[in-house]
């Protein structure tokens, strides 16, 4: 009989090559193993267990299983609880016309709790909610620290935030002079006796780097922690102590202050952990915090005041956190940089004499080395750049105090002398003195000089936060992306042209801008003027 073919071919291969296959593997495996011994990588040991001279053995072994026991069934109960979840909600959609016993149907009822919780979120305002967290703090402190930047103290004082406090009664309000390190030693002496006369004030400096909450920080890196000490603890403290022992009871203490002054920094100072939340980008305290400090000092966190609109726009520039304002990079940098000294901001950004903003912003970006996609400088980046320096933490400038001192309106001398009623002034000017001596302060010739707008108005009431913002921004996106969906190919084409012409630093004629001539006859005018730019590039002369 004739041997059948074989349809496959056969996997059978020879000894040789198979022993040569396994040893390859064999001598792999051994590679691997000798790197990660290399590398410190070892191989996690067994539980060893309780050994048999331990003492109460049986016991220790019986906990371990009633513990094992234990998990077990939490683990069966939560895969019953998932079960009968996915059942109900099968029934849910398997009889929609099941009715609850108001009548409605369950599934109506569940969709509309979503739908009120989804739209209470959304509705919730980030302005209100720190209003309303600003307004629980007032009330619950006995004393109101409010923290000052020391490069601009005037325009870090809310007016409106001040008077709530003095209707308030029986409050102290104590002004706190931080990022103190970051002025000059005159300027800061001369700020220290413009506020005295109206309010106690503290020199501070918080410390930056602290260690965490339940974690000690070893003796060999103490070291690193010497450049950011902190100073003005001791004087702020005894000041708080002094009070509370004339008052006799537990006093509550709340920090409030416009975003990044450095309110949190403050508490971990005190404190000496890490506590608060801390960081570069402004707003980040959005709730209150309680910190008890010892058994009679209970310190509050509270988040920042909230800017009114009407304020100027180096103010709102200044004061506004990102996260709560839609504040556009290059109108904030230029309202910074009109009222800084132009002479100081040349040679402290090392870059040529400018003319405009927009010219400063174009030789920051090429000094920066900030640049777009074909090597353009990109203004944008370099706006948001000096506006995160200015409202951050390491930029020195200063401003000159008001030449002639004039009492606040919601102050008389009334007030005055009780907000300074229950302190030892006296100590306190001589804390103030030794920390300004100790203080390493910035040089007069490197800092820069800014003119201050003055007092920042703020919003503490809620109902006076504008709402009619947010449904214009929704009006504007949904108009611009129903005009989008209407465009042709050949207004996508000339918004091209547009765009592209933008990005050359070419500017639109003063006609178009002013919107004297209808759109077709303003576009057609400019892409002549394009296309005459264009005709007129010599092609024999080399550009580099």
């Amino acid at each position: 009989m004739k041997r059948p073919k074989l349809k496959k071919a056969s996997k059978r291969m020879t000894c040789h090559k198979r022993f040569k296959i396994q040893k390859k593997v064999r001598e792999h495996h051994r590679k691997l193993r000798k790197e990660a011994r290399k590398r410190g990588h070892k191989k996690s040991r067994k539980d060893p267990g309780v050994p048999n001279s331990a003492p109460f053995k049986e016991a220790l072994l019986r906990e371990a299983e009633l513990r094992k026991q234990r998990l077990e069934e939490l683990k069966q109960q939560q895969k019953l609880d998932r079960q009968k979840e996915q059942e109900a909600k099968r029934k849910l959609g398997t009889n929609p016309a099941v009715e609850s016993s108001n009548g409605t149907p369950v599934n109506e009822e569940l969709g509309q709790d979503k739908t009120k919780n989804t739209t209470k979120s959304s509705k919730q305002n980030p302005k209100k909610l720190y209003c309303q967290e600003l307004k629980k703090v007032i009330e619950a402190s006995d004393v109101v620290l409010e923290v000052l930047d020391a490069r601009d103290p005037l325009g870090c004082r809310c007016p409106q935030v001040e008077e709530a406090i003095v209707q308030a009664g029986h409050k102290k309000l104590i002004l706190v002079l931080n990022k103190s390190d970051l002025v000059p030693k005159e300027n800061l002496e001369s700020w220290l006796n413009y506020l005295e006369k109206e309010l106690p004030t503290v020199v501070f400096k918080a410390s930056t780097h602290l260690k965490d909450k339940g974690k000690l920080i070893k003796m060999k890196k103490a070291a690193q922690f010497k450049s950011t000490v902190c100073f003005g603890k001791k004087g702020l403290m005894k000041l708080l102590r002094g009070f509370q022992e004339t008052s006799g009871k537990a006093i509550c203490v709340g920090v409030i202050g416009f975003p990044n002054v450095g309110k949190s920094s403050i508490i971990n100072s005190l404190k000496q952990e890490q506590i608060c939340s801390v960081g570069v980008s402004m707003g980040l305290t959005r709730n209150m915090q309680v910190v008890p400090l010892d058994k009679r000092i209970t310190i509050i966190d509270s988040p920042s005041f909230i800017v009114s609109p009407l304020n100027s726009a180096s103010a709102l520039a200044m004061r506004s956190p990102a996260s709560i304002e839609v504040v556009k990079p290059m109108e904030a940098a230029s309202a910074i940089l009109s009222q800084a000294d132009a002479r100081q901001v040349v040679l402290k950004y090392t870059v040529p004499d400018y003319k405009n903003p927009l010219e400063f912003f174009t030789l920051l970006a090429q000094r920066r080395g900030l640049h777009q996609k074909g090597g353009s400088p990109n203004m944008e980046a370099a706006a948001r750049l000096l506006w995160s320096e200015w409202t951050g933490a390491t930029l020195g400038y200063y401003c000159q105090p008001p030449i002639s001192w004039t009492c606040s309106s919601h102050f008389n001398e009334s007030t005055m002398a009780a907000m300074k009623l229950g302190f030892n002034m006296e100590e306190l000017d001589k804390n103030n003195a030794h920390s300004i001596q100790v203080i390493r302060g910035s040089r007069l010739a490197s800092s820069i000089l800014f003119q201050s707008s003055g007092l920042t108005n703020g919003i503490i009431d809620e109902n006076d936060i504008p709402e009619k913002l947010s449904k214009q921004k929704e009006q504007q996106e949904e108009d611009s992306d129903s005009d989008q969906e209407s465009l042709d190919g050949e207004e996508a084409d000339e918004n091209s042209t547009f765009s592209s012409a933008e990005e050359k630093g070419e500017a639109l004629p003063e006609a178009f801008q002013a919107g004297e001539f209808g759109n077709q006859e303003a576009r057609s005018l400019f892409l002549d003027k394009i296309t005459e730019d264009d005709d007129a590039y010599d092609f024999s002369a080399d550009y580099v």
